[in-house]
């Protein structure tokens, strides 16, 4: 039976053999059609017309402002993060095209602004963005964050902040200031009345109101140092984060000493570095620096290609500064990380500007502080690849194509939209809101990172480098050269660091995901003959390359969609971008980036030299150096409000393993038994993670002070938990 519901007449009945809803359950109007999913050319000659003429309206025709009720999707450039009308500080590039490549987003249709031609004028908060109405958050998930959290701390809590904290360089004096924010709280002039504030859905931070002019901004006390306060300051910490922190994906096994740039060396200098086997040759147990390296046993964050080009600009901002940074690190016997170089490079100006440094482990007092400034420095690298390029570009950004294609190729009959629905939930609207108030000019991203009003320069000159074929687990761990393909091992490879949080529980899920949709498209393709017949698949797919990347479309890396294989690894590959790596890379943030001196995301000193006019100062008293060098007070605690908030879950979030009605989820009695399969083994994983959590000899995961690893851990209680993995980029 199909229904239509909502119309004054009342519903219409016509004759069908079950009901399922079509795209997505919207108030104003609803169509259910046959529960049984149908490939393109198994439809029912009733349900053809119907099923081509939803397509044909969904896509619309790439004109004319979008309205919020509209239900069309479409593709543009992202030309809407600047807004010259106010000013040539808020001007940004646009990205997606030849000039600067990036993936698409959803179409708004806004007109141009009056300044630039070639910039849509935005829409400004608190005003809505337009996402297509089924992509609109339902209303629980509106009171937990749309319309409530991230709203109340971008448009109520932050003014009342910067009302409060007169300068914007007001430093933190002493550690003891930091520890105020969580034990104490902050007195806000909130400039509200008390029953108005008090109604504001803040979040938890906000924990007493003292009276109707103040109130009492008070942070819970991150993960990070809730079992050991002084746990950031250790190497063995700041080693282990790299691959069982908040950015366990950019550590990389070092193939050749010293590393060497790839950038043009007329531009950018030397492509050597100024590491050198004397600055090493100490710390590796005895071996030489080709044994460690033939051994496996050295690592390294290198961040140097993704800085250096913007350093100029970044250090020319007002209170920002950065260097582009390399760390070496060596696997020890006891199977953990420890830190034995720091390279900081700034761009070569003249010949006897020096533009490279290398720090080591200190040795007395004084070298003890530099090298906590340059572990400082390398954190801010991190917080910024983290943010910018592997949780933004490859997970939210990067997604949207392929969603925005899913609607417009492919039927709600269709049994791989199905299969996708659930993890595409939610991302449109996140990421509309993203682009209002996080990476928009001026936005909290620019306002709280080193980079500045370049961070998405940043993130766009990463899409060059970004391959799909490389964003599958185990294809990412062989690349950064952490495991090696082995046949005899568990999911084909050997990680070369065993104990690898992350990669060990990540491993479990990608194989969890990938044996589960195999199933599900043997099911519904059992010869390849029919992939490539699919019209709706194919068309999501093509459109997916050569629209939604269409600057990428070229790259012969593509894989080419004709067969089953194929197509599992396509479909698992979104699915765990979805699900798993977006969860890896997101609800930590808060946990690990609550207490700022651990990973600040913005760095405004640089390390003095015994030649510079601060060193003086930095000698006299180098904890106030340091402090002045973090986020400035208000910075910190903007900061600190948003990532709780981004770090939070909310109450009707559905986990991975989970659907909503899971009975009717599909009419297919096979499907629905392989998919309580799959619930089964999430469970299973779970209680495994747990296993893991406990084992004193996984020292990257358990022991005196060190937080396990739950980031991977399926499911969760609503708030900041530090574990969970939704279906889908939902925040």
């Amino acid at each position: 039976m199909v229904t239509l519901e909502g119309f004054a007449c009342g519903p219409v009945h016509f004759p069908c053999n079950s009901w399922v809803q079509s795209k997505k359950d919207h108030p104003a109007k609803r169509i259910f059609f046959s529960n049984k999913p149908y490939l393109p050319s198994e439809t029912p000659a009733g349900l053809k017309a119907l099923r081509e003429k939803e397509l044909k309206d969904i896509r619309g025709d790439g004109k004319g402002e979008r309205k919020l009720s509209d239900r069309i999707y479409d593709f543009d450039v992202y030309n809407d993060l600047g807004n010259p009308d106010r000013g040539v500080e808020f001007t940004r590039p646009k990205l997606g095209g030849k000039d600067i490549p990036y993936p698409r987003r959803c179409r708004t249709g806004r007109r141009p602004t009056n300044t630039d031609k070639n910039a849509e004028s935005r829409v400004e908060k608190p005003l809505p963005m337009y996402v297509p109405r089924d992509e609109q958050f339902e209303e629980s998930k509106q009171k937990t964050f749309s319309a409530g959290r991230l709203k109340a701390v971008l448009h109520t809590l932050i003014p009342s902040l910067k009302a409060t904290i007169s300068s914007e360089n007001k430093d933190f004096n002493m550690f003891s200031d930091i520890d105020i924010l969580y034990k104490e709280g902050l007195l806000l002039k909130v400039g509200l009345q008390d029953e108005i504030w008090r109604s504001l859905p803040l979040p938890k931070v906000v924990t007493k109101i003292q009276e109707s002019s103040e109130g009492l901004l008070r942070y819970d006390t991150p993960k990070i140092i809730s079992k050991d306060k002084f746990a950031w300051l250790r190497d063995d910490e700041f080693a282990r984060q790299a691959i069982s922190g908040v950015n366990p994906v950019s550590i990389e096994r070092l193939k050749v000493f010293p590393p060497k740039s790839n950038l043009d060396p007329d531009i950018y200098g030397p492509q050597e570095s100024a590491l050198q086997e004397k600055h090493i040759i100490g710390h590796l147990n005895g071996m030489s620096v080709q044994e460690a390296l033939e051994e496996n046993k050295l690592f390294v964050l290198d961040y140097h290609d993704a800085y250096l080009p913007f350093l100029d600009r970044i250090n020319a901002l007002d209170g920002r500064k950065s260097y582009a940074t390399r760390t070496i690190f060596f696997l020890t016997p006891l199977g953990t990380l420890k830190p034995i170089a720091i390279e900081l490079s700034l761009p070569p100006v003249e010949q006897s500007f020096r533009s490279k440094r290398v720090v080591t482990p200190p040795v007395d007092a004084t070298t003890n502080w530099i090298w906590q400034l340059a572990k400082a420095h390398v954190c801010s690298n991190d917080a910024g690849v983290h943010q910018l390029v592997n949780h933004w570009l490859r997970t939210h950004a990067a997604m949207e194509p392929f969603i925005l294609a899913a609607h417009r190729q492919m039927s709600a009959m269709h049994p791989i939209y199905k299969l996708l629905d659930p993890h595409m939930r939610y991302t449109l609207e996140i990421n509309a809101l993203a682009r209002q108030s996080l990476i928009s000019a001026d936005g909290v991203i620019e306002s709280c990172f080193t980079p500045g009003r370049y961070c998405m320069e940043i993130s766009a000159a990463a899409y060059k480098n970004w391959r799909f074929d490389m964003e599958g687990l185990p294809a990412d761990l062989i690349r950064r050269g952490v495991a090696v393909p082995d046949p005899t091992q568990p999911h084909g490879l050997k990680l070369i660091i065993e104990d690898y949080p992350y990669a060990q529980d990540g491993l479990l899920i990608w194989s969890a995901i990938e044996n589960w949709v195999r199933s599900y498209v043997n099911r519904y393709y059992p010869n390849s003959s029919l992939i490539c017949n699919d019209k709706e698949l194919q068309a999501w797919y093509a459109e997916s390359v050569n629209v939604g990347h269409a600057d990428l479309k070229h790259a012969e890396w593509w894989p080419t969609l004709n067969n089953v294989d194929t197509l599992v690894s396509i479909l698992t590959t979104i699915i765990w971008l979805a699900s798993a790596q977006h969860a890896a890379l997101n609800f930590g943030q808060y946990p690990y980036g609550g207490y700022v001196p651990n990973r600040p995301p913005l760095v405004r000193r640089l390390i003095p030299e015994e030649n510079d006019t601060e060193y003086a100062s930095f000698v006299a008293d180098p904890q106030k150096y340091f402090l002045s060098a973090m986020p400035s007070l208000l910075q910190a605690t903007k900061f600190m409000a948003v990532i709780d908030t981004l770090s939070t879950h909310s109450p009707d979030e559905e986990y991975l393993g989970e659907r909503q009605q899971p009975s009717i989820w599909s009419g297919d009695a096979e499907i629905v038994e392989s998919f309580y399969g799959f619930s089964a083994e999430m469970r299973q994983i779970e209680k495994e993670i747990d296993r893991r959590n406990k084992d004193p000899s996984l020292r990257n995961r358990c022991g005196a002070g060190v937080l396990p690893y739950e980031l991977l851990a399926p499911s969760s209680e609503p708030g900041v938990t530090c574990r969970g993995v939704p279906n889908s980029v939902s925040i």
